[in-house]
């Protein structure tokens, strides 16, 4: 096996192990053991663990922002954006599970940074959005982190129950936040408290 090839091999091995048990739970000498090479080989490719881990957490972020960019590149209508948001990650959350456990289960600070990713990819198209109706574009981003956070907090919930459909799920997610934002308050206000 060349060197590229070996180095293929351990990050996909790494992509499976760190799913299965998260990245604390993970030892070198597992990950050497599921590639049939010894410690030493792990950590000429990538310096230990972490940089294994690096490697594996940087590919999936990739692979789930390429999908989300290519959703939010045709354009559309906003509720076209959005449900093509909604399947994305949906998607990625079906076909790559692997990646998606990667990412939101223990890892430090990768979600978090998904999550920011995506919703500043968003915010630029809500931002125009909001202008044409004549909202303040400024509260794009707070707008966007939002509906970014619901949708992948949806995506950890289906991850687990699968039920109902991907279809149904992407289906009530839009119209919760289509139904939101269609009939946003151009000067919101608390009615119940607050200063």
């Amino acid at each position: 096996m060349t060197a590229a090839q070996r180095r293929e091999q351990l990050v996909a091995v790494g992509r499976e192990v760190f799913a299965q048990r998260g990245y604390e739970a993970t030892s070198i000498e597992e990950l050497a053991a599921r590639a049939d090479v010894s410690k030493p080989v792990v950590y000429e490719h990538f310096g230990g663990k972490e940089g294994l881990y690096a490697v594996v957490v940087d590919r999936e972020m990739e692979r789930v922002l390429d999908r989300f960019t290519s959703a939010l590149a045709a354009g559309g209508s906003s509720r076209a954006l959005l449900e093509r948001a909604a399947l994305a990650l949906l998607d990625y959350v079906e076909e790559d599970t692997a990646g998606f456990r990667v990412l939101s289960r223990d890892s430090p600070g990768s979600y978090s940074s998904l999550i920011g990713e995506l919703a500043r990819r968003v915010e630029h198209l809500l931002g125009e959005r909001l202008g044409e109706r004549g909202y303040d574009p400024l509260v794009a981003a707070l707008y966007s982190q939002a509906l970014v956070g619901m949708v992948a907090q949806v995506g950890q919930w289906w991850l687990e129950t699968r039920s109902p459909g991907k279809a149904e799920v992407a289906a009530r997610l839009v119209d919760l936040a289509f139904a939101g934002l269609s009939r946003l308050d151009p000067e919101p206000a608390l009615r119940h408290g607050g200063d």
